[in-house]
């Protein structure tokens, strides 16, 4: 009698937090290695694929493109588009090499579950949306009694709604991709090795903050974000808070600049004042206070099953 074929996934141990994940049957000290490589390389093949099809289609459609290294079209609408839409392209990236490399379910990398749970998600985003409401107003309100300049400009409602309608749509998969890749794939590629989570969430932080464009303050806020990101993602056991508050700051980022007109402005990042700071605490406060209760109310899931 012939062995009956094993199938290729392989179950992940009941009991384990988000970081530990990893920690399949078939893990080796090699899986990490060869996962981590697949998805840098994984990531540079599917954006040049993308470039050359959107760059294809632009010159058909006679687009004005750039052709400096920095930036792919003149106007700054299609730039952030195209930027958007190539960070996006990471979510399957890391979900295939889960599952080519690590030989374990996909959804395994969304939350311990198994899968990405929405309804948690969902439940995250009315305090994520108090928690950087309240935090823009204590940066303004700061700036403002410290002499700071606080400005706000209206650009008009065509390029607004026009920029808005880009950033609803793409905004959450760009924000989901970053924390698909420092918070679940880093986090998890390091909990092979060490059951302490916070090397990794060190670690990715760090990327996380130097792929980013930010100097001085904002670089202190991105790196900050990206150590509150990691531990609610192991204290909750799944990305799904992170990708909350993660898509909820960037949808008003770039919100705030499509309302000035100043998209160039929100692609190229750069510096924040001091004051920022403030807000920081605030919202970083606000929000993790609300989502260790809520979770806590809500009995969610925390190890695997």
């Amino acid at each position: 009698m012939q062995p009956q074929p094993q199938p290729w996934m392989v179950p992940v141990p009941g009991g384990l937090r988000f970081d530990l994940m990893a920690r399949n049957a078939v893990n080796r000290w090699w899986r990490p290695v060869v996962g981590s490589l697949t998805v840098v390389a994984g990531f540079m093949a599917v954006s040049l694929v993308l470039g050359v099809i959107v760059g294809i289609t632009a010159n058909l459609a006679n687009v004005p493109m750039v052709a400096d290294g920095t930036r792919f079209f003149r106007d700054p609408l299609l730039e952030l588009g195209f930027q958007l839409l190539v960070i996006a392209l990471a979510i399957p990236v890391v979900l295939g090499t889960v599952w080519l490399v690590q030989r374990r379910r996909p959804g395994t990398v969304s939350s311990v579950a198994g899968r990405l749970r929405w309804r948690w998600l969902l439940a995250c985003v009315p305090f994520a949306i108090l928690a950087v409401a309240l935090g823009e107003g204590a940066q303004s309100l700061t700036l403002f009694l410290t002499g700071g300049r606080v400005n706000y400009e209206w650009g008009g409602w065509a390029p607004f709604l026009n920029a808005m309608a880009i950033i609803v749509v793409l905004v959450p998969f760009q924000a989901a991709a970053e924390e698909y890749v420092f918070r679940g794939w880093v986090i998890q590629a390091f909990g092979a090795y060490l059951r302490n989570p916070w090397p990794a969430i060190i670690i990715g932080s760090a990327g996380f903050a130097a792929l980013h464009g930010y100097t001085d303050w904002g670089i202190g806020y991105v790196f900050g974000f990206g150590l509150l990101m990691g531990w609610l993602v192991v204290r909750t056991g799944g990305l799904e808070a992170a990708i909350a508050l993660h898509v909820v700051n960037n949808v008003g980022a770039f919100g705030l600049a499509a309302s000035d007109g100043d998209l160039d402005g929100a692609l190229e990042q750069g510096s924040l004042p001091w004051q920022s700071a403030v807000g920081t605490a605030v919202q970083f406060a606000v929000y993790a206070v609300a989502v260790l209760i809520i979770a806590r109310k809500a009995a969610v899931q925390t190890l695997s099953r």
